[in-house]
């Protein structure tokens, strides 16, 4: 498999793009906000884009999907709760990209339709789940949808490697384990209130903590 971390402008985005070796073909994850940098990196492999796939649908990782839809023509993926998409999928559902299969994993909470994508062992995690970090949430309820999120990732495999939608973490990936280990979120998951505190007192947590 091919597989590779783009930096892609923006707030610290990462595109990433993920191809068959035997078929050629690739899906690219979040091209944006600058997507001629995940097109020159499917150029440098040679392979075709049948699938561009937002993790969630807020601009800054939709922004590159009309460049791709004018030089590849692929079909656009995002969950079936998003307001637009070509192939619309839901938590469980699999998608082949040639001998590859992607799974799908419903995770809101940042948004209400949220995804994350495992290819093999590696899982892009959009603004889900970042390296010692979790995604913003505006409210209790959407604090709890993310705290039950994070609950089914952390059952998947502890050499899953963890790569997410912006290099805002304390490294640009990470894996299971070291989240369950290191992640203050991800130690806080069997107490809501407790997972709660942390994202409302986040700011004086960083500054005690000595975390940039």
């Amino acid at each position: 498999m091919i597989f590779q971390q783009v930096p892609s402008g923006g707030d610290r985005n990462f595109g990433y793009v993920v191809g068959c070796e035997r078929t050629n073909l690739a899906a690219v994850i979040d091209p944006s906000p600058e997507p001629q940098l995940c097109y020159d990196k499917v150029r440098e492999f040679g392979l075709e884009v049948i699938y561009v796939i937002n993790t969630h649908t807020h601009f800054d990782h939709t922004g590159g999907n009309d460049f791709f839809a004018r030089t590849t023509h692929p079909s656009i993926v995002t969950h079936k709760s998003a307001p637009f998409g070509d192939i619309r999928v839901e938590d469980g559902q699999t998608l082949s990209l040639g001998e590859i299969t992607l799974y799908f994993i419903h995770t809101p909470g940042h948004s209400i339709d949220s995804i994350c994508i495992l290819a093999e062992k590696e899982l892009m995690t959009g603004d889900t789940l970042f390296v010692g970090k979790v995604g913003g949430t505006s409210t209790r309820e959407s604090a709890k949808k993310e705290f039950d999120s994070l609950k089914k990732l952390m059952i998947l495999d502890q050499d899953v490697r963890v790569w997410p939608g912006h290099d805002v973490g304390v490294n640009p990936s990470s894996n299971i384990e070291k989240e369950k280990k290191t992640n203050p979120f991800i130690l806080r998951l069997n107490n809501f209130e407790d997972f709660l505190h942390l994202k409302d007192n986040w700011l004086d947590y960083k500054e005690e903590h000595g975390i940039l």
